[in-house]
């Protein structure tokens, strides 16, 4: 049997993983965690805490449910005393891309992410309205990437994965490069930068007057409408108008280089603001 320790078990990252790890037959699970309010949770789940030292020592896994800034600090303590063939399991390209990774041969690093509810999905029960991110009443999906490590320790960490993460519908195998430019570059840097210049120009347009029951109706049902056209669900084009209205705000709204946030380079800087691996310049 597989042993795996959740450090920061009761933490946000971590109840996820504690839930779905509590009680599955195939791991034995111990659980890291030092916030009160952390210990308090697991309390209230019937589980105890494992001391830190004490549980990386047994662990054969070691799963990372901590804030990537603590990511480094925390791995420079426990990956000299974790056993040799240990898998380090982060939720996060960020800290494994920016470089913070205590150098050793002898374990392995493994990164999964789920990719969260898919947004066109057919779903009949009205519970899963609000699982906004996936895992829960609505299936998912995640990617998974061997960082370091014997190739047949893949298979072992997207099972843990598609643990964690459940329900899964499927896993894509990516590199440490290739998940740090889906994340952060692609939906942080870039689409939730969208988005919140989405929400800013809405207050905007009802602080200009416009009653909030009718801009929030508009905005919203042209995004479900509007992301259907543009990715190809909905067979059919946007207006000659809406193109046009696009090339103009390109010009007004993006600098004609934007796409250099999602080159190696600057997702590496980008990682590495995030990790406080270095100083960014």
């Amino acid at each position: 049997m597989t042993t795996i320790a959740v450090m920061g078990a009761g933490g946000k990252m971590g109840q996820r993983c504690t839930q779905n790890l509590k009680g599955n037959k195939e791991y034995k699970t111990l659980y890291v965690e030092i916030s009160p309010e952390g210990i308090a949770w697991l309390a209230k789940q019937g589980l105890k805490v494992t001391p830190q030292d004490e549980a990386i020592k047994q662990a054969d896994v070691v799963i990372l449910a901590v804030p990537d800034r603590l990511i480094g600090k925390i791995c420079r303590d426990i990956v000299p005393k974790v056993r040799s063939g240990t898998m380090i399991f982060s939720l996060d390209p960020a800290a494994a891309y920016a470089g913070v990774l205590p150098e050793r041969k002898d374990i392995t690093y493994f990164i999964s992410h789920p990719c969260h509810a898919p947004l066109f999905v057919e779903e009949r029960d009205p519970k899963a309205y609000g699982d906004w991110f996936g895992g829960e009443k609505i299936a998912q999906n995640a990617v998974c990437a061997l960082h370091q490590g014997p190739e047949k320790d893949y298979q072992k960490g997207e099972a843990i994965a598609r643990v964690i993460f459940a329900p899964i519908m499927r896993t894509h195998r990516v590199t440490t490069e290739q998940m740090a430019i889906l994340e952060p570059a692609l939906v942080e840097t870039l689409a939730l930068t969208c988005f919140t210049i989405m929400k800013e120009a809405m207050d905007e347009v009802i602080n200009m007057g416009i009653p909030r029951a009718a801009v929030e109706d508009f905005l919203y049902g042209h995004i479900r409408t509007t992301i259907a056209i543009v990715f190809g669900f909905a067979p059919f084009p946007v207006s000659d108008g809406a193109k046009l209205a696009i090339s103009m705000a390109k010009q007004e709204i993006f600098q004609p280089d934007w796409k250099k946030i999602l080159k190696p380079e600057n997702v590496k800087k980008s990682v590495q603001a995030i990790t406080h691996a270095t100083d960014v310049k």
